[in-house]
C-alpha cells in the first residue's frame, strides 16, 4: 500500500495517489473472473467431457478461471443414480453462485443447463453463449 508520507515525514498526496493508481492497475491486470462452464454432459459422455475440457482451455486462454462441475463431480459421484444426480445439480447451482460469469457452449441446451442459465439470469450474471467451435454468438 502506498504511503501518504515521504521519507522526511511530510504528506505527499500527489505521489501517494500516483502509486495507488499504479497498484490498482496492476491488480486489475492480474484479475481473472471465475467462469462457470455450461455444456451438455449426459448422452455421449466421453465426447462431452472432451468438449468441456476444450471449453475450459478456451476460457483459460481468455484470461478467465474456468470451473466445469461436470468434469469434477462425476469423478466421485454416479450420474446414473437419480439421487446423486439431484445432489450434483444442487452442488452445481451452489458453485454457480460463486462464479462471476456463465459461459454456455453448444447448440443443445440440456435440462440441467436450463437450470443453470435460469439461476444465472436471476442473479443478473453475465451470460455468454458460444458455438462448439468457440465462436461467440451475438
Amino acid at each position: 500500500m502506498a504511503n501518504k508520507y515521504n521519507r522526511e515525514g511530510y504528506a505527499d498526496p500527489t505521489a501517494c495517489e500516483a502509486l495507488r493508481r499504479i497498484e490498482r492497475e496492476e491488480k486489475a491486470a492480474r484479475y481473472r473472473p471465475l467462469v462457470y462452464i455450461c455444456s451438455p454432459f449426459s448422452g455421449k459422455v466421453k465426447k462431452n467431457k472432451r468438449k468441456a475440457r476444450k471449453y475450459c482451455r478456451f476460457a483459460l486462454e481468455q484470461h478467465s478461471i474456468p470451473f466445469a462441475p461436470h468434469l469434477l463431480f462425476p469423478q466421485f459421484m454416479d450420474d446414473s443414480s437419480p439421487e446423486e444426480r439431484q445432489l450434483a445439480m444442487f452442488m452445481n447451482l451452489i458453485m454457480l453462485g460463486h462464479c462471476d460469469e456463465l459461459w454456455v457452449f453448444g447448440d443443445r441446451i440440456s435440462a440441467g443447463m436450463k437450470q443453470e442459465i435460469h439461476k444465472a439470469e436471476r442473479k443478473h450474471m453475465i451470460i455468454r453463449y458460444f458455438t462448439e467451435d468457440l465462436e461467440e454468438k451475438k
